[in-house]
């Protein structure tokens, strides 16, 4: 079994955020597997499917974003899988606009959804597919940076790399980390 998580913030309000991009990622799995995330689950919606025979739960959670860890450790102790079936999607501004980066591990860096994932799972050994929404302008606060929305520039190079971002979950799924990080990473 597989739990595919995208990071983001619930409501309308926060939809077409920076720090929404993995609730977008998730969307585009869901279209991909032909599944509805429509089902209410503790502090989540949820839905699930199956790829190669897998069992796939696709899960956005509905805390804030630094509440994040609450929702993944609900779904994980739930279906009691191991955290190395998990894979988290979230925003990075450590990464320019447009870039991925998928690992089997790591620190949460300065994402406060990680670092309340990586807390409460008390692991880090989990992939995870980062998608770049670049650095906040020094004139700008980091929150308010996180809770603005993309550019009419960068909006289709957002597009295609949640695309992509779908693809690397779904090549995780089916071929493993390392064929994930091979094609995808850029």
């Amino acid at each position: 079994m597989f739990i595919v998580v995208g990071l983001g913030n619930p409501g309308d309000k926060y939809r077409a955020t920076r720090h929404n991009v993995g609730f977008v990622a998730v969307d585009i799995l869901a279209d991909m597997m032909g599944i509805s995330i429509n089902k209410s689950f503790g502090n989540s919606l949820v839905g699930s499917g199956s790829v190669d025979g897998e069992k796939a739960i696709l899960v956005k959670p509905q805390t804030y974003m630094n509440l994040s860890g609450l929702s993944v450790s609900e779904i994980k102790n739930w279906y009691k899988t191991d955290t190395s079936n998990i894979i988290l999607i979230y925003d990075d501004i450590d990464l320019s606009v447009g870039s991925l980066r998928i690992r089997p591990s790591g620190g949460a860096g300065t994402h406060n959804g990680m670092r309340s994932v990586i807390s409460i799972l008390d692991s880090e050994t989990f992939p995870r597919i980062r998608i770049g929404i670049g650095s906040a302008p020094q004139v700008m606060d980091l929150a308010d940076y996180v809770l603005s929305t993309f550019s009419p520039e960068e909006n289709p190079v957002i597009g295609e790399v949640c695309k992509k971002a779908a693809k690397g979950a779904m090549l995780i799924m089916t071929k493993g980390i390392q064929e994930a990080m091979n094609r995808c990473n850029c």
